[in-house]
């Protein structure tokens, strides 16, 4: 969320990384560039903090600038269930030791912008994934708990991993499904503590209290966080067999 975010990732995703053994790291950076969107300096600030791959979300189309640049990565994702002729691409892969990880983006479309069906697009673009590997990570870009749990449902036993982003709320529903998915409905936020998911609260206060629209800004001050997951995946079988939460507070 905004440079307070993009701060925390460069202070604390190294060494997460290594308490952890991570290998590999996916981020969804639809918040990074001043709370709205995405730039290429601050996508290149996420790389080089140690992020491997990077999902979206509605966000995603703010900056104007960075819509073009969509079509010239194979690192950044948008929603797979918006129009096909939108720039960029929904799904993609990575190696990592010589593991190959299929990465998919969704967006829901309860209480969002209107889209495609994420259910059918999704199972599509699984199976084209399934192809080239069984380790496959799905990002739920989404507003409601029970659509994206959905999800997970459908995709239990087809993907290694379903997490939602969008709220910045992290959830304490981490799981493992029948078939072997593992499971937890937000992620979280990594960024400010302080104000609103994020944001200045006298701007967002204004709204909800007076019905008036302001700008809203990113805020600086205060503590922050870092929220994140981590799931331990066999990769011969694609199944997970551990995910854990991670939820920092009180950073400097």
């Amino acid at each position: 969320m905004g440079s307070p975010g993009r701060d925390v990732l460069k202070k604390h995703l190294e060494f997460a990384r290594e308490q952890h053994h991570v290998d590999a790291v996916i981020a969804n950076g639809e918040n990074a560039a001043g709370g709205f969107g995405l730039t290429t300096q601050t996508s290149e600030e996420m790389f080089a903090a140690g992020v491997d791959f990077i999902t979206s979300g509605n966000h995603i189309w703010d900056k104007r600038e960075f819509r073009s640049a969509l079509d010239e990565t194979d690192r950044i994702l948008r929603p797979a269930n918006y129009p096909p002729n939108l720039p960029g691409r929904g799904a993609g892969t990575f190696t990592v030791n010589g593991v190959t990880i299929g990465v998919l983006n969704l967006m829901g479309r309860v209480f969002m912008p209107p889209v495609d069906d994420p259910f059918r697009v999704g199972r599509d673009l699984v199976d084209e994934l399934r192809e080239r590997t069984k380790v496959i990570i799905v990002d739920v870009h989404a507003e409601a708990t029970s659509e994206k749990m959905a999800l997970g449902r459908f995709f239990d036993g087809a993907v290694s991993l379903v997490y939602g982003t969008h709220t910045h709320v992290q959830t304490s529903d981490e799981q493992i499904f029948a078939g072997g998915t593992a499971y937890l409905t937000d992620v979280g936020m990594t960024g400010p503590s302080d104000g609103v998911i994020g944001m200045e609260s006298a701007a967002v206060l204004e709204r909800f209290t007076n019905a008036v629209s302001e700008r809203f800004a990113v805020q600086k001050t205060g503590t922050r966080q870092f929220c994140a997951a981590v799931a331990t995946i066999d990769v011969a079988t694609g199944h997970a067999l551990d995910i854990k939460r991670i939820n920092l507070r009180g950073l400097a």
